[in-house]
């Protein structure tokens, strides 16, 4: 098979068998996974976001946010990104196979240490934010809308994605 079937084929086994231990999904993993019929109902008929007016920061929170005591929690910490262009983000928007499920306004960005964020694993070259959840004029912008295509690379592996 082609590399492009076989690393499709390798990200829907990795979904397939929950609790594996890779460090990453799979190519393309942040857009595909096991759904239920209203998350594919959700997904495909959800509008597009515009990105307009704000810098937004994506931040794909698919296996994180099942670990996570929440939205928040999965979504604000220990991300691999530029932290001068993450400060720049007047949003961060968690998503999860390709819809806008959570948004918050991040206050300021630290490396992520165990003084930084108590009771968390330290995760050097990685950053993680304060902030809190989006106010609802906000959330009414992007919350279960659809990632556009532009942002959403087939095979791409980084949870990042900068509007802008």
């Amino acid at each position: 098979m082609d590399d492009k079937t076989a690393f499709e084929v390798e990200a829907a086994l990795i979904d397939a068998y929950p609790g594996l231990t890779n460090i990453v999904g799979g190519a393309g993993s942040n857009d595909y996974g096991a759904m239920h019929a209203q998350e594919i109902v959700s997904r495909y008929s959800a509008e597009p976001a515009s990105f307009d007016h704000v810098r937004a920061l994506l931040i794909s929170v698919n296996r994180s946010a099942t670990e996570a005591s929440s939205l928040y929690e999965a979504t604000r910490y220990a991300w691999k990104l530029n932290k001068s262009k993450a400060e720049q983000a007047g949003v961060v928007l968690a998503t999860r196979q390709g819809e806008i499920v959570g948004a918050f306004v991040p206050r300021r960005w630290l490396e992520a240490t165990a003084e930084n964020f108590p009771g968390r694993d330290p995760v050097p070259g990685r950053f993680g934010f304060e902030g809190e959840e989006a106010p609802d004029d906000i959330k009414k912008l992007y919350v279960r809308k659809r990632v556009p295509d532009e942002y959403r690379k087939p095979g791409a592996a980084n949870p990042i994605k900068y509007t802008w």
